[in-house]
């Protein structure tokens, strides 16, 4: 069988692992998986490390191919640096299945950075079941166990940041409660966090917030404050943003630059245009790429107007 052969080379640690052997293990069979599952824990944990991470690579780089199930199998690794490399390479998987596994990973994993990448994992789902795509009985699961953390005080910090964060998508007063709480907290990091969430929570809400803190001296939260500007999309945030193209720091300038072309439209393409020809690369780079963006938005405009009720 192919996949014997392929298993057998990745299991001898003077060959080297090639594309070629990797890409037979797209779509296993059943009785395939059955096979390298019972192959994988087999191998050294250096080349299963650098087996996953590769997988990854190829996914993202080729969308014909499908690892999820071997990625499902890398989420009961011994070794927690698989796990998470196994969380990361089922980050386009929309299966509802997944949510168990990742909040029992939330809850139970002896890995602190396991943890923090299965409540980030988590956030799609968050977002799925605002989108209506989620059964809502998952809903309360994936809110219940990401507030869970956030309002245990044992629990570090870094893992409440990735649980806020994760939990921003869901419009509730109990997210926006946690996310105010995190904004105003004396702890930078989480008051990051609560940047990052108020533009997943996508509410305007937020806008007076985000406004104050473009002007803000830390430079991390003047950043995040222009990215979450960008995920919220308001046109009336365009002038401010404007601004910050000329800013001191190659961050806020890339971040605005970004940020409106989230926004789109007109006025921000008119903004982006001259600094496609800028002698800076970075900068160039991503104003041709944010004014394509606005382009293709306004590409479709007329047909989000046949759609008006």
């Amino acid at each position: 069988m192919v996949v014997e052969r392929c298993l057998a080379e990745l299991s001898n640690p003077s060959r080297p692992v090639v594309v070629a052997t990797l890409t037979a293990l797209s779509n296993l069979s059943s009785e395939e998986l059955k096979l390298f599952s019972g192959v994988w824990q087999g191998i050294e944990v250096k080349r299963r490390r650098q087996i996953v991470r590769r997988l990854i690579r190829l996914a993202v780089k080729n969308v014909t191919l499908n690892f999820d199930d071997l990625f499902r199998i890398c989420l009961r690794d011994h070794d927690p640096v698989v796990r998470v490399k196994g969380i990361e390479g089922l980050w386009e998987c929309e299966d509802c299945t997944l949510i168990r596994l990742l909040i029992e990973m939330l809850n139970e994993d002896s890995d602190e950075a396991v943890r923090a990448a299965a409540a980030s994992a988590l956030s799609r789902f968050a977002l799925l079941a605002e989108l209506r795509k989620v059964p809502l009985r998952h809903v309360a699961k994936i809110s219940e166990a990401l507030f869970s953390v956030i309002d245990n005080p044992q629990e570090r910090v870094e893992l409440r940041r990735c649980a806020i964060e994760a939990v921003a998508p869901l419009s509730s007063p109990p997210v926006k409660e946690v996310i105010d709480r995190a904004y105003r907290s004396r702890e930078l990091n989480l008051k990051i966090s609560a940047l990052r969430a108020m533009g997943r929570n996508s509410d305007p809400y937020w806008l007076p917030i985000l406004l104050k803190e473009l002007t803000n001296p830390h430079l991390e939260v003047r950043v995040e404050a222009v990215r979450a500007c960008g995920e919220l999309g308001e046109e009336k945030v365009v002038p401010h943003l404007s601004r910050l193209i000329a800013d001191a720091q190659s961050q806020v300038r890339c971040a605005a630059i970004e940020a409106l072309g989230k926004i789109g439209r007109s006025e921000a393409r008119q903004l982006l245009h001259p600094y496609s020809g800028s002698a800076d690369e970075q900068i160039s780079s991503l104003a041709r790429k944010a004014t394509e963006e606005t382009e293709f938005e306004d590409d479709f405009l007329p047909f989000n107007i046949e759609f008006r009720e």
